[in-house]
C-alpha cells in the first residue's frame, strides 16, 4: 500500500516538473500596440509627397465644393423678375438685377440683355460663350483631384518597391535569413501602398462627386438660357 502511494506521489511530481519545463520552453507571445503616428512614420520618406497630395486633394475638394454649391442655388424668383422686367422693356433694371445677383446664370442673362436688339443668333452665341466661360471657371482646379487620384497609388507602390529592394539588399548582406527580418521590413513598406490607395480612392470619389454636382449646375444654366432665349424671341 505504501509503495502504491509513493508511486502516485512520484508520478505527480514528474508531471508537475514536465509541465513547468514545457511552460518555460514555450515562447512567450508579446502583444505590442502601435499608434497611428508611429505607423505612418515607419512608411519612410515617401510619406512626405503622399502627405502633400492628401493636402492638395483636401483643399481643392472643399474649395470647389463651396463654389459649385454656391453656383447651383437656383433662384426661381430671379427668372420671374427678369421675365417681368423684359416684358415691360425695363432692360436697365434687368441688367442691374443681374449684376446684384452675381451668379453664373445672371451673368449669362446680363450678356444677353447687352446684346438686345441684335439678331437672335448673335445673342444666343453670346449667351453660350458666357455659359462656357462660367463652366470652365467652375471646372478650374477640379482636374487636380483626378491627378491626385492617379498619382497617389502609384507613388505608394513605388515606396513599397523601394522598400522591398532594400529588404533583399539587407538579406544579401546578412549571414542568416530570418522571418522577422523579412516580415518586419515588408509590413513597414506596405504602409506606403495602403496610404497611396486610401488617398487615391478618396480623391477619385471626390472628383466624380463634384462632377455630378457640376452637371446639375450646367443643366440649370442651360434651362435658364433656353427660357431667356424664348422670352427674347417672343419680344422680337
Amino acid at each position: 500500500m505504501l509503495g502504491i502511494i509513493l508511486q502516485i506521489t512520484q508520478s505527480g511530481v514528474v508531471q508537475d516538473t514536465t509541465a513547468k519545463i514545457v511552460t518555460q520552453a514555450a515562447p512567450k507571445v508579446v502583444e505590442q500596440s502601435m499608434s497611428l503616428w508611429d505607423l505612418i512614420m515607419k512608411g519612410g520618406i515617401i510619406m512626405i509627397p503622399l502627405f502633400i497630395l492628401s493636402l492638395l486633394a483636401f483643399y481643392f475638394f472643399f474649395e470647389r465644393l463651396i463654389a459649385i454649391i454656391k453656383a447651383s442655388r437656383k433662384n426661381t424668383s430671379f427668372m420671374n423678375t427678369i421675365n417681368n422686367l423684359i416684358t415691360n422693356m425695363k432692360f436697365d433694371e434687368a441688367k442691374t438685377l443681374c449684376i446684384a445677383t452675381n451668379s453664373p446664370v445672371s451673368r449669362m442673362i446680363a450678356k444677353g440683355i447687352e446684346r438686345f436688339g441684335k439678331p437672335i443668333n448673335e445673342i444666343e452665341k453670346s449667351v453660350e460663350s458666357v455659359g462656357k466661360f462660367e463652366v470652365s471657371k467652375l471646372e478650374k482646379n477640379l482636374k487636380i483631384l483626378g491627378i491626385v487620384a492617379g498619382i497617389a497609388p502609384m507613388l505608394g507602390f513605388i515606396g513599397t518597391i523601394m522598400g522591398v529592394i532594400k529588404i533583399f539588399y539587407n538579406i544579401s548582406l546578412a549571414d542568416n535569413i530570418s522571418i522577422g527580418l523579412i516580415a518586419g521590413g515588408l509590413y513597414e513598406k506596405m504602409i506606403t501602398s495602403a496610404t497611396g490607395l486610401i488617398i487615391g480612392v478618396l480623391a477619385y470619389a471626390g472628383y466624380h462627386y463634384l462632377n455630378i454636382l457640376l452637371d446639375k449646375v450646367i443643366f440649370n444654366m442651360e434651362d435658364s438660357a433656353i427660357e431667356f432665349m424664348d422670352l427674347l424671341q417672343k419680344k422680337a
